[in-house]
């Protein structure tokens, strides 16, 4: 049901979502307690390796350490870029930071369908 109301929300653009609200939809379904293939945890889907600690399922404990990790990546952003990364921009750096100037046609296909839950039509 989840992916369903993802897809419904792509597919029409007519809501649009925070940040934080649509990469938690595109990496999880929202889901508190997903585990990725890689064993990635979190609603945000983040890699053991680089999890800060505590409780992957707590939704708030989930987002701060998501934004502490985006924060380090969208500072060498502004350094190198000398702007704020666009939505298309913050995905790519959420989901593959290294391929920033050049990500890999499935990351933009996704960075772009980031993109849409986080603009609404009207904007």
């Amino acid at each position: 049901m989840r992916i369903l109301l993802v897809l419904l929300f792509v597919a029409t653009n007519a809501v649009a979502m925070d940040r934080w609200t649509a990469l938690a939809m595109l990496e999880s379904g929202d889901n508190d307690h997903a585990i990725g293939p890689a064993g990635e945890v979190s609603r945000y889907q983040i890699n053991p390796k680089i999890w800060p600690g505590g409780n992957p399922s707590d939704s708030q404990v989930a987002l701060v350490n998501a934004q502490r990790i985006m924060s380090a990546r969208m500072e060498v952003f502004k350094k190198s870029h000398a702007r704020e990364p666009d939505d298309f921009e913050f995905y790519v750096l959420w989901n593959a930071p290294a391929e920033i100037d050049h990500p890999h046609r499935a990351v933009a296909e996704r960075a772009r369908r980031f993109v849409n839950l986080v603009t609404s039509d009207d904007s």
